[in-house]
């Protein structure tokens, strides 16, 4: 297939699939395989999260901008603070583990399993009577923060979805679902941010010129998709609950497994 449509697939799939609950890395490593990209788990699928990330700031620009003008406000300090919290134990476990992740955990067995597991623990958070005590970004405590921030790690296995953990895990420690998501999106900003650079910075040299057009091409197809998705799903969430995206990771992982199982997929 084309290389530059190759790449705007590539781009809105991971658009469409790194802010909801879904997993953007799962469904980017069966993609790779189906178009027959080589670069899976690579700097390619790391590099075009930046266009998603900077969908999130384009779509939250007008409360940054209003921050960073009160950034000595204690509502902002506890916000960031909060955010810089939640960020550290995945950006550790990240630094140390990343290339032992990349070489033995990105496969379509472990996606297939991961997608299973993190819908099952979806249900388990919508099933359970928790106490909803936070219902603003602002005011989310710090053994919230790092509660979500443990969840976090769990998104280094691919299939777990970094957005999925992360708002399991904000609703764990007692906030509703629409604060919640809008704490994963403002977490994603320094942990997609600053992976996408490091990736970038460590592995920009080995790129083609070629590749460099097409890095940039799936950049804005995962920006604009990624706009979309993330307006939907904070709508999305203020009126309905997470089952459907649960039942979904389980149905698509179990249908990973089968076709892994007849050789179709890798």
């Amino acid at each position: 297939m084309n290389e530059t449509l190759s790449s705007v697939m590539l781009g809105v799939t991971e658009g469409i699939t790194e802010f909801l609950p879904v997993s953007s890395t799962g469904h980017l490593i069966v993609t790779s395989q189906l178009l027959g990209v080589e670069d899976t788990g690579g700097t390619f699928e790391i590099a075009i999260q930046l266009g998603a990330v900077l969908a999130v700031v384009w779509h939250y620009r007008h409360d940054l901008l209003l921050q960073a003008k009160q950034a000595s406000h204690p509502d902002v300090k506890r916000q960031w603070g909060s955010i810089l919290l939640a960020f550290v134990p995945a950006a550790v476990l990240g630094f140390l583990f990343s290339s032992w992740i990349t070489l033995h955990l990105f496969s379509v067995p472990t996606v297939a399993a991961a997608l299973i597991i993190g819908g099952v623990l979806m249900l388990v958070a919508e099933g359970l009577a928790y106490r909803v005590g936070t219902r603003n970004v602002q005011q989310v405590r710090p053994l919230q923060a790092l509660m979500v921030g443990g969840m976090q790690c769990l998104a280094l296995i691919p299939g777990m979805s970094r957005s999925a953990t992360t708002i399991i895990g904000g609703m764990f420690a007692g906030m509703d679902r629409s604060t919640a998501t809008q704490f994963s999106f403002y977490l994603s900003i320094p942990t997609l941010g600053l992976a996408t650079l490091y990736a970038l910075g460590k592995n920009l040299s080995a790129l083609q010129e070629g590749q460099l057009l097409n890095l940039l091409v799936g950049m804005v197809a995962a920006f604009f998709m990624a706009l979309l998705a993330v307006g939907w799903l904070l709508r999305y969430v203020s009126k309905h609950n997470f089952r459907l995206f649960a039942w979904y990771r389980i149905l698509f992982g179990t249908l990973l497994l089968a076709l892994t199982f007849r050789g179709v997929l890798a």
